[in-house]
């Protein structure tokens, strides 16, 4: 990253501050920019699920969090680690230098009197920033309620954030177009945006299908792009299943999305630099586009007559600079918004044309930057035992996201071991283990595969809190181990010797499978005490 500072540094930002580029695209970017976490922004219509989003992959609500049926989140949270809950309010944050939100300060005290960092230790928050934002009202209320404008911040946010989900209520399906307008503003961004479909197991299969289609059909009406954009459905929440027609999707589908956020962290650099390549290109353009207006622009007399012609035809001048420099038209500026922009200067006061900073931007784009990415290892991929967080030595991993099960059948009532018949002997029973020393943690299960695991516990049918064996047995054979291996797992995680699993038990029953499949431990002759909840302290 220290390569990628001093580039924009020495080569990019003395463009972009001769040519103002600021004022008419955004500001500069600072060293907490480029060095910052990988950050997911959620946005949506109130009430659809954003901060039960970030509740349900943290495992718990963050400092500041107001959840409830009414438009709840009233400002930007944005939602980090750190070893201790606290709340960092809008201005102070945007005066820390460490934090990337130094440049919030452009839309005044209004908005910062509405933004606010809250932090929290996390093993999930280690690998990226989450962004909370409030739900995008409907009519006046959007635009005369809020003393800040709300589109030029998400925008802001937008251009930095590495993942753009976009949530959608089941039951409610309408975009406003209000909204229409937010999701407008993220053109260039487009790369981006996944959408989320949310609460999908409140309703039916049948009409799930049909919610999916009317959310599709929405979306191509406001898309300009002719690709489909990927819709994820799911229910994102720690309530009840109100239908099961759809688990085995529903949890797929889950899984999908918890993978893509996993990811996020291992392609961080490499986004970084790619984000740098679109502000540069940028850049440039409107530094041409800047110099070539000056240059039309008379010595002596009628400066503002000629200037009132180049705004009232600006993609006339728009498309002689495509031709005269072969810029591709998607690297050109709204002309309308660019208009209103350059409104606020004088013409013949803009900068000339300066070789030698142009240049420096161009040899950034043509060589230093492609320079930068051979240094880049060709496979980012990162194995358990490199990875570092709250596992220590020899743990599982720092990255949180693990695989999720997606094979859960229907219920069959019998009690007891289901696989008893496959069962070792006494001798293998003995076999001695070796388990490392926080991997047999139940504290140190990383959070979204307890919830998982939860999650998948939930979906199943209870007795009295428990399930029989015959209701596990398809959960624990999904997870690819021989029943031989699985009817000793069974034996460990039924540490109340009744037959049954309660929900602490199936979690550890599902986390030895997982151990034990990815090679991580041997699976223990004996369950570790440190593996009961609360043991081992």
């Amino acid at each position: 990253m220290d390569g990628l500072k001093q580039l924009n540094r020495k080569k990019l930002r003395p463009l972009e501050e001769l040519y103002k580029f600021e004022q008419f695209h955004s500001p500069p970017l600072t060293d907490s920019d480029v060095a910052a976490k990988p950050m997911v922004l959620l946005l949506g219509q109130y009430s659809v699920g954003k901060s039960t989003f970030i509740k349900y992959i943290l495992e718990r609500e963050y400092p500041g969090c107001n959840i409830g049926p009414e438009p709840t989140t009233d400002r930007f949270n944005a939602v980090m680690h750190a070893p201790d809950d606290r709340i960092i309010p809008g201005n102070a944050a945007c005066v820390t230098a460490d934090l990337p939100f130094t440049s919030l300060t452009r839309f005044g005290t209004s908005f910062l009197n509405r933004f606010q960092v809250s932090q929290m230790p996390s093993p999930v928050l280690s690998q990226f920033t989450l962004i909370d934002t409030p739900g995008i009202l409907s009519g006046e209320k959007q635009r005369l309620g809020r003393q800040y404008d709300m589109n030029s911040v998400t925008e802001w946010f937008a251009e930095r954030a590495d993942l753009i989900l976009l949530l959608f209520d089941a039951h409610k399906l309408d975009i406003s177009d209000e909204f229409k307008e937010i999701i407008m503003r993220l053109k260039g961004n487009e790369d981006k945006i996944r959408v989320v479909l949310n609460k999908a197991d409140q309703i039916s299969g049948q009409h799930l299908l049909r919610c999916y289609g009317a959310l599709m059909w929405s979306l191509g009406r406001v898309f300009s792009n002719p690709e489909v954009v990927r819709v994820y459905v799911g229910s994102f929440w720690d309530q009840t299943s109100k239908y099961h027609d759809m688990e085995d999707l529903l949890l797929a589908e889950q899984g999908d999305l918890l993978n893509m956020l996993r990811e996020l962290p291992r392609n961080s650099a490499i986004r970084k630099v790619n984000e740098m390549v679109k502000r540069a290109r940028t850049a440039r353009v409107h530094a041409i586009i800047i110099a070539h207006l000056r240059k039309q622009m008379p010595t002596l007399f009628g400066a503002k007559s000629k200037a009132k012609d180049l705004l009232a035809n600006l993609p006339r001048e728009f498309a002689a600079i495509q031709r005269k420099f072969n810029i591709p038209p998607g690297d050109f500026p709204d002309p309308e918004r660019f208009k209103q922009r350059l409104e606020g200067f004088e013409l013949d006061k803009l900068p000339k044309y300066d070789k030698r900073v142009v240049a420096a931007a161009e040899e950034l784009l043509s060589s230093d930057l492609p320079r930068l990415m051979l240094q880049f290892p060709q496979d980012l991929t990162v194995s358990p035992s490199s990875s570092s967080g709250a596992g220590g030595a020899g743990a599982v991993a720092g990255n949180p996201f693990q695989d999720i099960l997606t094979e859960m059948q229907t219920f069959t009532a019998v009690s007891g071991n289901p696989f008893e018949d496959e069962s070792p002997t006494s001798a293998e029973r003995d076999a001695p283990g070796g388990p490392p020393r926080y991997v047999f943690h139940y504290d140190h299960i990383p959070p979204i595969d307890k919830s998982s695991f939860v999650h998948a516990f939930q979906s199943l049918h209870l007795h009295d809190g428990k399930i029989t064996g015959g209701a596990a047995r398809p959960a624990l054979e999904a997870t690819g181990l021989d029943k031989e291996t699985l009817a000793k797992v069974w034996r460990l995680a039924d540490w109340t010797k009744d037959g049954m699993l309660s929900v602490e038990e199936f979690v550890v029953a599902m986390w030895v499978c997982r151990v034990v499949r990815e090679g991580w431990a041997e699976l223990p002759a004996e369950l570790p005490a440190t593996l009961k909840p609360g043991g081992g302290r």
